[in-house]
Parts: C-alpha cells; structure tokens; sequence
C-alpha cells in the first residue's frame, strides 16, 4: 500500500485507459466503500451524491457496474436506489441478481447448511447480551457494532472459539469484518465474483474494485495486475489494494472522473451506441 492517499500514476493510467476503451468495467462493494456504517444496517445509506453518479454511469452505456457486499443482493437494490438497476453478486458471492431481476442463489454444502444450523445455537447468548445475528443463506453474521468495547468483547469471546471449532468438522471459514464475526460457507467469495465479471467482460477491459473492509482482501489479492484495487475507507491499514481513498470527497472525486472518462467517445466507435 503506497504512503499517500491517492496513488496519482496508477489512477491516470486507468483514466486514460477508460477514455479509449469500448468496455470497462467497475465494482464496487457496499457498506463501508459507497455507505457509511451504521448501527442499525436499514440505515447505511450512499453518501450524498453517489446513487447520481452511479446512475450516470449506467446510463452512458460503456460501463458495466456491479455491486459485490456480504449483504443479501435485493437489500443492496434497496439502498442503493438507481434508477438503472446495476448486476448485484449478494452473500460474498453466493447471490447474483442481474439487471433484468433475474436472482440466482448457489446452494451451499449440506455439512456446511448443517454446522451453521449448530451456529445460530451458538449465538443464542450473544444476542441477550445485545449483539445482532444476520441470517444468510450460505453464512451467519455476527454484529456487536454499537454496543460498549467491554460488551463487544464479551459477545466475541462468547462466540468465535465455538465457531471456530465448527470449521474443523466442515467446509466453512471464519472472517472478521469492521463491527463482527461472519461464519460463510467455503467455495465462494468476493475474489470469485470479481474474477468471473472480468472474464465475462474481458480481461482486456479497464476494471476497478473498491471495498474497504478486510473481506474484500481477497478481491484485492485476485485482481493483483488484472485491475485497479482501491482501498475506500477513512484510515489507511495496511492492504493489497494498489491505491486508498477517503470516502466521500475522494470517493466521489474518483466516480466524477470515471463518468467524465467514459464520455469520451473513442475515435473508432463513430456514433455507435
């Protein structure tokens, strides 16, 4: 991760790119990287100006735009508001709704359904003590965010060691987010849905990733020469991606450039659409 900011060399060379190419490509999670975190996650609205610039992205046409959060995909819709419905991959991978409203959901191993089953038993104690389990269907999150440091504590070590134990029995891994515990079905993840969109769009394609959180790592990792990875968050931490942003000034900042880069017509599309 480079000291400054913004990472100027790595930024112009993709703006350039999206200038002249006739696809591109950009991804984008949701909470933390296009919505602040709030307590109550009905809450975590885009910062002002997003959702606009998104849907003017969408509706220049040369940009294909995909949502990738741990969020189900319809609750993403939900916040998100376009006008124009981006491709949305819900679950960390597990969810993929198409513009068109097509959802299609990966079923997850049966032991895995089993030992997140087992899970939700496991949590039962850190709800009383005010933490919040979201219910998915290829994982279990854990949220204690909004809750006292002591009590935070408290649910964790209530929880994670027996999560833990049930990743050694079946095909599940254990991850920390920015306020929780998630316990997901192995097989997929946010570096398989950034990978299948590139190869579906073309690795050729100008492509940017930006997420904040350290479940988007892997994406990071995967799309290392392949495209831009972009840390979106407040604090710099030390990270895969190739440039960091503050959200919103540099967020938006970044999208203004994106929607200005691809109404740049280029010479060999004439008046094509």
């Amino acid at each position: 991760m480079r000291d400054q900011p913004t990472n100027e060399a790595a930024l112009d060379a993709l703006f350039a790119a999206l200038e002249c190419s006739p696809r591109a490509l950009l991804m984008l999670d949701y909470d933390g990287t296009l919505a602040p975190f709030r307590n109550d996650p009905a809450d975590a609205v885009p910062y002002p100006g997003v959702t606009e610039l998104l849907d003017s992205i969408m509706q220049g046409a040369r940009t294909r735009v995909v949502l990738i959060s741990g969020r189900r995909a319809m609750d993403v819709l939900g916040l998100l508001k376009t006008h124009v419905r981006p491709e949305v991959w819900g679950c960390h991978g597990w969810e993929r709704l198409e513009p068109s409203g097509t959802l299609s959901i990966q079923p997850a191993p049966p032991l895995a359904l089993e030992a997140l089953i087992a899970a939700s038993g496991v949590a039962d104690c850190a709800l009383r003590l005010g933490a919040r389990l979201e219910r998915k269907p290829s994982s279990l999150a854990l949220h204690w965010r909004g809750l006292a440091e002591e009590r935070a504590r408290e649910v964790r070590t209530m929880v994670e060691a027996k999560w833990a134990r049930l990743c050694e029995r079946a095909p599940l891994a254990l991850l920390e987010f920015d306020g929780g515990l998630e316990l997901r079905a192995s097989g997929r993840s946010k570096a398989h849905a950034v990978l299948t969109a590139l190869a579906e769009t073309g690795f050729d394609s100008p492509a940017a990733f930006l997420g904040d959180d350290i479940t988007d790592e892997d994406a990071f990792v995967a799309l290392d020469g392949r495209a831009l990875s972009v840390l979106v968050r407040t604090e710099r931490r030390p990270s895969a991606a190739t440039v960091w942003l503050r959200p919103p000034e540099q967020l938006l900042l970044f999208l203004r450039r994106w929607e200005r880069a691809r109404a740049q017509r280029p010479a060999s599309e004439g008046h094509a659409s």
